[in-house]
C-alpha cells in the first residue's frame, strides 16, 4: 500500500508544471532565438525592426509601451511597470549590433539556431542575450501578483554600436520622461568569468570618457611636383606627430587602483606585486612599456589616450590639397572634463595651425558601490557562488550608461551570464554564440537579483 502510494505521488510529481524560473527560462531562449532573426546591423541600424518585435510582444502581454524613431528606422521603445514609491530602476539594453561578414563564419549570422548546446547569431553575447533576459524578467513582474516597491522600466535603445546619438543619446534629450524618478539602472559591461580558481564577477561602474576630435588643416594647394614649406597634409601629420610623441601622464585613479588590486590576486609574479603596487609602479617607464604590450587595456586605465583611427587628404597622387583632416579617438579618465583636455590638446599643437574640432563628448561620471543594486548583486553571488567575489571595474570603451550617469542615475554595467574559455571572443569578432544552459542560468540569477531590489 505504501509502496503504491510512493509510486503515486511520484508520478504526480512529474506531472507537475515546469517552475516559474523554468518557463522563464524557456521563454527567454525562444525569445531569444527569435530576436536575433530580426536584422539590426549597424550600420544602417534599422532598428524599428526590433521595436517592431518588442511591441507585439508588449501588446500580446497587455503592457503599455512607447516607441520613438530618432530619425528614419533608428527606433527606440520603451515600457514601464507601476510600483511603489522607491526610485525606479531601468533596464536597458541596444537593439543594434556589429556588422558580420559571414565569409569568416560557420553559420548563418542571423539565424538564431541552436547547435551543439549554443545559440547562434550575431547579437548573443552583444547585446541581445541581456536585453532578452532583461525582457524575460520584466514579463515575469509584470505577471506577478506581487506589488513591486518601485516602477521598472525596460528601455530597448538605438545606435550604441555607433555612439548612441540615436538612442540613449537622443532619448536623454528629447525624451526625458521615459526617465522620470529612475535612480538605478541595469546595463552591460561586466559579467562572470569562469578560471582555474573559480568564477570573477565583474560590474562596470565607469568607464573612460570618449573624446572623438577631428583635426583640420588648410594651406594653399598645389602640383605635388612643387612642394611647398607646409600643406594641409603636413600640417596635420606634424600635429598627429606632437600628439603621439607627447603622450599623457600617467595617474592612478582610487577606482582604477581598486581594478588592479583585484586583478592582481589571479596574476603570477612579477605582475601580481606590480598590480599591487600600480601607484608606484607607473613611475617606471619600463614597466609601463611592459604593462602595454602585457595588458594594453590595464595600460589604458592608466592615463588619457588618443589613437589615430582616420586621415583624408588629397583625392589624386599628384595634387596638394587646400584641405585635410584627421580623427583621433581619445579616452579620458572620468574624473576629467572633456573641455579642459580639449584645451590641452589645442595648446599642444597650437603651432601647427590645425584646428581641432569636437565630434562626440561623452560625460564624467562614477556609480556607487553602496546602492541597493550594487548591494543586491554582490549579496546573491556572496550566497551563490561560494568563494567568488564581486570586482568593480572601469571600462576603457564605453557604453550607454554614460548617458544615464550624465543625468545622475546609478549606472551598472553586469550580466549574470559566465563566460568560459575563449567565449568572449564572439563578442564583436565572428561566430557569436552564448551557451544555453549557461544562459538560463543566467537569466534566473538575474531574476533572484531583481527581486531583491524590487520586492519589500
Amino acid at each position: 500500500m505504501l509502496k503504491k502510494i510512493f509510486t503515486t505521488l511520484f508520478v504526480w510529481l512529474l506531472a507537475l508544471p515546469l517552475t516559474t524560473n523554468e518557463m522563464m527560462e524557456d521563454e527567454a531562449v525562444q525569445l531569444l532565438q527569435k530576436y536575433l532573426q530580426v536584422d539590426t546591423i549597424s550600420p544602417p541600424g534599422n532598428e524599428s525592426r526590433a521595436v517592431e518585435f518588442l511591441a507585439r510582444i508588449f501588446e500580446k502581454e497587455g503592457i503599455e509601451y512607447d516607441s520613438a524613431e530618432s530619425a528614419p528606422g533608428r527606433g527606440n521603445i520603451w515600457a514601464r511597470l507601476e510600483g511603489g514609491d522607491k526610485p525606479a530602476l531601468i533596464l536597458l539594453h541596444h537593439s543594434d549590433v556589429v556588422p558580420a561578414n559571414e565569409e569568416y563564419w560557420d553559420f548563418d549570422p542571423l539565424s538564431g539556431d541552436i547547435v551543439d548546446g549554443y545559440i547562434q547569431g550575431r547579437g548573443a553575447l552583444d547585446m541581445k542575450g541581456l536585453g532578452v533576459a532583461h525582457l524575460a524578467n520584466f514579463l515575469k513582474l509584470h505577471r506577478s501578483d506581487k506589488k513591486l516597491n518601485r516602477d521598472i522600466i525596460f528601455i530597448a535603445a538605438a545606435d550604441e554600436e555607433s555612439g548612441g546619438a540615436f538612442g540613449m543619446g537622443w532619448l536623454v534629450q528629447n525624451r526625458p520622461e521615459v526617465f522620470e524618478g529612475a535612480a538605478l539602472l541595469l546595463n552591460e559591461g561586466g559579467s562572470g568569468f569562469r578560471s582555474k580558481d573559480g568564477v570573477v564577477f565583474s560590474i562596470e561602474v565607469t568607464q573612460k570618457i570618449p573624446v572623438w576630435l577631428r583635426l583640420n588643416s588648410v594651406d594653399q594647394p598645389g602640383h605635388g611636383s612643387s612642394p611647398r614649406t607646409t600643406s594641409s597634409v603636413s600640417r596635420i601629420v606634424e600635429a598627429l606627430n606632437i600628439i603621439w610623441n607627447n603622450p599623457f601622464d600617467p595617474r592612478i585613479i582610487p577606482e582604477v587602483d581598486r581594478v588592479f588590486a583585484d586583478r592582481s590576486e589571479g596574476l603570477e609574479e612579477p605582475f601580481k606585486s606590480k598590480y599591487k603596487n600600480i601607484k608606484n609602479m607607473i613611475e617606471d617607464p619600463v614597466f609601463m612599456k611592459e604593462l602595454q604590450e602585457y595588458s594594453p587595456s590595464s595600460h589604458a586605465l592608466t592615463r588619457n589616450t588618443c589613437s589615430l583611427t582616420r586621415m583624408n587628404g588629397s583625392t589624386k597622387i599628384n595634387v596638394v590639397p587646400p584641405t585635410a583632416w584627421a580623427e583621433i579617438d581619445c579616452r579620458i579618465l572620468p574624473d576629467n572634463k572633456p573641455e579642459e583636455f580639449i584645451a590641452k590638446i589645442e595648446d599642444l599643437i597650437k603651432d601647427t595651425g590645425v584646428v581641432v574640432e569636437p565630434l562626440m563628448l561623452g560625460f564624467p561620471g562614477s556609480s556607487p558601490i553602496d546602492s541597493e543594486l550594487y548591494l543586491a548583486i554582490e549579496n546573491f553571488i556572496n550566497k551563490n557562488y561560494s568563494g567568488s567575489k564581486l570586482s568593480p571595474s572601469v571600462s576603457t570603451g564605453f557604453t550607454d550608461s554614460r548617458f544615464s550617469r550624465g543625468i545622475g542615475i546609478a549606472s551598472y554595467g553586469f550580466n549574470t551570464y559566465i563566460y568560459e574559455g575563449n567565449e568572449s571572443s564572439g563578442i564583436h569578432g565572428n561566430n557569436e554564440r552564448i551557451h544555453e544552459e549557461r544562459y538560463r542560468q543566467s537569466v534566473s540569477d538575474l531574476s533572484s537579483i531583481l527581486e531583491e531590489v524590487v520586492y519589500d
